[in-house]
C-alpha cells in the first residue's frame, strides 16, 4: 500500500495496544450504554476511530462513502426507481476502481505504447474490497426485491463495525443489522466467553504458527526473486506459505467473529478447514466461505450460472467459472499474477464439473491429495510478486535446480500448523457450537491471551496478509 503521510497508531488485532487498551475500553463503553441505539452508536465512534488510527485520510472515505450510499437507498425508498440502486452501484465500483485499479490500468497501457507510467498519488483506503462489496451485495438485493431500508445509524454500524470492516468476514446486511437492533438480548458471560474464547485461539493462530511460518516462506520467495531456488528450499517455501495464509486470514477471522460475539452479535463462519477438501470444488466451500458465496451469488449466478436454466450446459458453466474465478483473483490485487491465480482456479473448478457430469468417481484419498497439491502450486501464484520469481520458484519445485537443503526456523511450529491444517477441528464450530463456556471460560481465555502477549514481548506485531486487499 506504500508508505501513507498520514499514517497513524495501526490498531492491530495482535497488538498489546489494541488487546490492553482500545478493546477494553470499547468493551466498558458498549456494555455500559443503554438502548441498541446507544451500542450502535459506540460501535459506529469506536469503528471511525480503529479505522482513522491507521490514516486519518481514511475516514471521509469511509463515511462519505456510507452517507452516499444510504442517500441513495432513501431516494429509491421514495421513488422506487432502480436508477438510485444502479448508480450506487456504479459509485462503489467506480470507487473501487480508482482507487486499487488505476495505476495499474494506467501502467499497463503505458507499457503497451512503450512509455513509461507516472503513479498517481491516490490513496488506498484499508479494506476498501471488502466495504464496497457489502455495499454492493445490499444494494443488488434491494434491486432482486428485498425491502429493508435502515436508519443511518443501523446502516452505517453495518457498514462500519471494526472487527470485520478491514478483512471480513464480508457480511449481508440481513445478518446483522437485525442483530444491531437488539442489541444487548444475549446472555453477556456466554457471549464474552465464547468471543474470549475464539479471539485467543485466533491471537495463537497468527502470532504463534502463521508468523513463524513467514519465517520460512520469506526467504524462499525473497531468494526466488533474486535468482534460482533449489528444490527442497522451494517444497519447504511453498508449503509454509500454505500454513502462513491459512493460519494468517484464519487466525484473523476467528479474532474478528470472536470480538464481534464480545458485543452480542454472531458473523458468519469463514473457514471450515480447508485442507481438508476432496475436491477444487469442495476447497471454495471451505476457503472464504463468504468471499465464495459473494461470488456465486453476486457474480457467477448473473452471468447464468450453470447455463441449465437457458441450455447452455457444461461449456457455459466452464465460461462462466472460469470468469468469475478470473475476477475473484483480480479483486484480490492489482497484479496479473493475481489474475493468472484466479484463472487457474477457474480451470480447475471447471475441469471439476466436468469429471462430476461424466458421473466417475475418484477415490477420496486421491481426491484430496490432487486438491491439497493443486492449492499449494497456486498459492506460490499468490504469494510472487511477479512472474519471474513464480516461475523460479515453480523450477525450484520441479527440481531444475537440484535439491540441496533447508534449515527450517522453529520447524516443530510448522510440523504442528501442517498438522492443525490437515486433521484439526474448525475452531469457530468448537467455539461457537461444541462447548458451552460461562465466567470461567471467560476468564481462563482471558488469562491464555495475556500469556500470549507476555510471550509475544515488545515486538511490532506482523500484519495479516489480507489488509492488503
Amino acid at each position: 500500500m506504500g508508505q501513507l503521510s498520514g499514517e497513524g497508531w495501526r490498531v492491530l488485532f495482535n497488538s498489546q495496544l489494541f488487546v490492553l487498551g482500545f478493546l477494553p475500553a470499547v468493551l466498558l463503553a458498549f456494555h455500559a450504554a443503554r438502548g441498541a441505539a446507544a451500542r450502535q452508536a459506540v460501535l459506529v465512534a469506536a469503528s471511525l476511530l480503529f479505522y482513522g488510527g491507521w490514516d486519518w485520510r481514511f475516514v471521509p472515505a469511509l463515511a462519505g462513502l456510507t452517507l452516499a450510499n444510504w442517500l441513495l437507498v432513501q431516494g429509491w425508498a421514495r421513488r422506487r426507481h432502480d436508477a438510485w440502486l444502479v448508480a450506487g452501484v456504479a459509485l462503489n465500483l467506480g470507487v473501487l476502481g480508482v482507487c486499487k485499479y488505476a495505476n495499474f490500468l494506467g501502467a499497463n497501457l503505458a507499457a503497451m505504447a512503450g512509455q513509461e507510467w507516472e503513479a498517481l498519488p491516490i490513496i488506498l483506503p484499508l479494506g476498501v474490497s471488502f466495504f464496497t462489496f457489502q455495499k454492493i451485495s445490499y444494494l443488488v438485493d434491494l434491486r432482486r426485491g428485498d425491502r429493508h431500508v435502515y436508519g443511518l445509524l443501523g446502516f452505517s454500524a453495518f457498514v462500519m463495525f471494526f472487527p470485520q470492516l478491514i478483512a471480513g468476514p464480508l457480511v449481508r446486511h440481513n445478518e446483522l443489522v437485525p442483530q444491531l437492533a437488539g442489541l444487548g438480548r444475549r446472555d453477556t458471560w456466554e457471549s464474552l466467553g465464547r468471543g474470549a474464547l475464539l479471539f485467543t485461539i485466533g491471537f495463537a493462530k497468527k502470532v504463534g504458527i502463521a508468523d513463524t511460518a513467514a519465517l520460512v516462506c520469506d526467504p524462499v520467495f525473497a531468494q526466488a526473486a533474486a535468482g534460482p531456488v533449489q528444490g527442497a528450499a522451494a517444497w519447504a517455501g511453498a508449503w509454509a506459505y500454505a500454513v502462513q495464509i491459512l493460519f494468517d486470514f484464519s487466525g484473523y477471522s476467528d479474532m474478528a467473529i470472536g470480538l464481534a460475539l464480545m458485543f452480542g452479535l454472531r458473523l458468519p463462519f469463514n473457514f471450515d478447514a480447508p485442507y481438508r477438501a476432496t475436491s477444487v470444488r469442495d476447497f471454495w466451500r471451505r476457503w472464504h466461505m463468504t468471499l465464495s458465496r459473494f461470488l456465486r451469488d453476486y457474480v457467477y449466478v448473473p452471468l447464468g450460472g450453470n447455463g441449465r436454466s437457458s441450455g447452455g450446459g457444461g461449456f457455459t458453466q466452464a465460461r462462466n467459472v472460469v470468469l468469475t474465478m478470473l475476477l475473484g483473483g483480480l479483486w484480490h490485487g492489482a497484479a496479473w499474477t493475481f489474475v493468472a491465480w484466479g484463472g487457474v482456479h477457474g480451470l480447475a473448478l471447471a475441469a471439476n464439473g466436468a469429471w462430476a457430469r461424466s458421473g466417475r468417481a475418484m477415490p477420496t484419498v486421491a481426491g484430496w491429495a490432487l486438491t491439497l497439491l493443486f492449492v499449494v502450486l497456486a498459492w506460490v501464484l499468490f504469494r510472487a510478486p511477479d512472474f519471474g520469481t513464480a516461475l523460479r520458484m515453480y523450477a525450484g519445485l520441479a527440481g531444475l535446480e537440484g535439491w540441496g537443503r533447508v534449515r527450517l526456523p522453529e520447524g516443530w511450529v510448522l510440523a504442528a500448523g501442517a498438522a492443525l491444517a490437515l486433521v484439526g477441528p474448525t475452531s469457530q464450530v468448537v467455539a461457537l457450537e461444541r462447548l458451552a463456556p460461562r465466567r470461567r471460560v471467560a476468564v481462563a481465555a482471558g488469562l491464555a491471551l495475556a500469556g500470549l502477549l507476555l510471550l509475544a514481548g515488545g515486538r511490532v506485531p506482523n500484519e495479516f496478509i489480507y489488509f492488503q486487499f
